[in-house]
Order: structure tokens, then sequence, then C-alpha cells
């Protein structure tokens, strides 16, 4: 896959929107959990500034509108935890520039905040895209609002590239549009354990949603010499009695009576097959890693992961807060930040935010 890249970009002087994904956990008392989805923007904003272009962010955080579906007639103001205001002293610090938050994705607010934040303030950052409904439709006129104040359009959040969104497609129609550092990164190196995997080749698969890992199981049956299965849709799959491929190993024993972590026969008989193996994927959390005990499947199976000598590649929400948590995300050759467009790029579905910048 040919993008257009942020390198061919004659950025100088120009009025530049990034489309980020700070989509982050936080934690109860303030703060967030997870930072690499935010330092992987790092490298692209430095480049525009470096350029004298100016710089806007737009991201979304959880889904506003389900959770509040009741009382939307309350308007944003409803909505308020959902801001992303909560991420900026977070985000400040990891990109380490000053950002000050436009509280609308209204144009007229845009155009007016950035005029009246004057030169020193070059960096800013949209309110919660998904605050409004016209996002997830992908509405040509709102997209192409919200392009009015801009010259180019960078996309920097692999993560939403399988969606076909406005601020993720509707807006690269409207400007001219390339990939990001990070973005360019993520097709690279998923294009290479997708299409040309050294062997043996191992695939790990956890989480939840049986529904959403069927078809990258099926997908990676083709190529792929091993695919070992944890977490929920482990039960999910043993419970529905889902027939795989021999190349399909399901857990055999438990940790406890609730399944809530794959046992230790299964832990060794996994670490026996990454031992193995040349590549391997990952997505997806062999229990509940949260929680300890629980946590001790995918932390053994993450060792050996990093001890395997393996091209790795590792992606999901979950998998990479775990990554973080160990302290082991440079021991590994490549995090995704994608969880869903991880799956789907994969399983070779269409990516609409990647297509949109060929």
């Amino acid at each position: 896959m040919e993008l257009k890249k942020i390198q061919d970009a004659n950025l100088k002087g120009k009025n530049v929107l990034v489309r980020v994904d700070f989509n982050v956990p936080l934690k109860k008392g303030g703060g967030i959990e997870e930072t690499y989805k935010i330092r992987s923007a790092k490298a692209t904003v430095d480049h525009i500034l470096s350029k004298e272009g100016a710089v806007t962010l737009i991201s979304h955080l959880g889904r506003p509108l389900e959770q509040h579906k009741d009382n939307l007639g309350s308007g944003i103001e409803s909505m308020g935890e959902f801001s992303l205001k909560k991420i900026i002293p977070d985000a400040r610090d990891i990109l380490g520039v000053d950002i000050k938050l436009i509280s609308s994705c209204d144009s007229n607010v845009i155009k007016k905040s950035r005029k009246e934040s004057g030169d020193e303030n070059r960096v800013f950052l949209l309110e919660n895209i998904r605050f409004y409904k016209e996002e997830e439709e992908n509405d040509e006129n709102f997209s192409a609002d919200l392009a009015e104040n801009f010259d180019i359009f960078i996309n920097e959040a692999f993560s939403v590239c399988h969606r076909a969104h406005a601020s993720v497609v509707g807006v690269a129609k409207n400007l001219p549009s390339y990939a990001g550092f990070h973005l360019q990164r993520e097709v690279e190196n998923l294009e290479r354990v997708k299409n040309y995997p050294e062997h043996p080749a191992v695939a790990i698969i956890g989480g939840a949603k049986i529904e959403t890992k069927l078809p990258l199981i099926k997908s990676l049956s083709d190529n792929y010499d091993f695919i070992l299965v944890g977490g929920k849709i482990a039960n999910e799959a043993i419970d529905q009695g889902i027939k795989f491929d021999e190349k399909v190993i399901l857990p055999f024993d438990f940790a406890d009576a609730d399944r809530f972590d794959i046992g230790p026969k299964t832990i060794d008989k996994f670490i026996e097959v990454i031992d193995q193996a040349e590549t391997i994927v990952w997505n997806g959390p062999m229990g509940m890693f949260e929680k300890e005990p629980f946590d001790r499947g995918t932390r053994k199976i993450l060792e050996a992961v990093i001890g395997s000598g393996a091209f790795a590649v590792v992606g999901g929400g979950e998998s990479i807060q775990a990554i973080e948590q160990g302290g082991f995300m440079d021991k590994l050759s490549f995090v995704s930040t994608g969880g869903g467009a991880m799956l789907e790029f994969l399983s070779g579905e269409k990516m609409p935010g990647l297509e949109v910048l060929e």
C-alpha cells in the first residue's frame, strides 16, 4: 500500500489539521493510564512545528453519544466526563508543547479561538469530535466545515482508520492529505507480518468478542503455523463448540473455576510454541490481566514473546496497557496503536482511512 506521506507535504506557514487518537483510559483520580497513543503523535507534531506550520489536533474520547443518548437535549455540557480537557496536562508533558483546548468543532469557533490566541499558541486541540453525531455519519457538510480553516490534513491515528468517519475520511477528501510518521510505520509493520511472515509464524489472539476475532483467526490460518487463543474469546469458543483448523490451540486448563486466566499447562504449551517462532503477532490479553492473580498468563506469555527473539508485533488497547505497565514497550519489534483496526487490517478488510490517503 502506497500512501501519500507527510515528508512530501509543503508545511511551511500552513494550518495543519492532525487526526490523532487520544482515546486513552483515564485514572479515577485524574491523569491517564496509557501514554503510547499520545507519544506516537510526537514526531509528526514536532515535524510540522519545525516547518513553521500551525498544528490543530482532533480526536475522540470514549463513546459519549451512546452513554448520553437519553440526555442529549442538555447539549455538550452534559457530556463533560468525555471532555478532552482531561488529557491536556498529560498530553502537554508527553508532546513537550503547550496545548490549548478549543471548546467546539464549529468552524466559526475554531477560527475565532485560533485568531484570539495569537502566534504564541501554535498547538490546539479540538473538543471531542464524537460529541457530534455527524462524525460517525461522515456527513459531507460537517466534513467540509471541519476542513474550512485548514490547508493540510495529516492522519496520525491508525486505530480509527477502519472507520469511515468525518475526521478520518470526510476531511481527507476536502484537503491535501498525508499519512503521519507513525501511521506509515503501522502500515509497514502490519503488511510485513500479514504478507511476508518468517516461519515458524505464531499468532496469539486474546481479549473479548469472539465474533470480531474469528475473521482474523481464519485469515491467519492460511499462512501462520500456530494460532494460540486465550482470554474471554477462548471461553466463548469452547462454550459455543466452535471448530478450528488444527493450527489453532485453545486452552486446556485454567487458573480458576471462572476461567479468568489460562492455566499453567496451557502457559507451558504456549511458551513451547512461542520459543520456536520467527514471527509473532499478538492482539488481546490471555485473561483478566488487570486483576491479580489473573495477570499471570498475560505476563508469562509477554515475557516469552520478548525472550523469543522473534519479530513481534503487538496491538490492542488492553495489550498496550499491559506492555506499558510492565515496562516492556522498547523490548518489542513494534507496538500497534490499533485494536479493531489492527484486526481488520490483518483480516484483509477495507480500511477507509488508509484508502483515502493512497
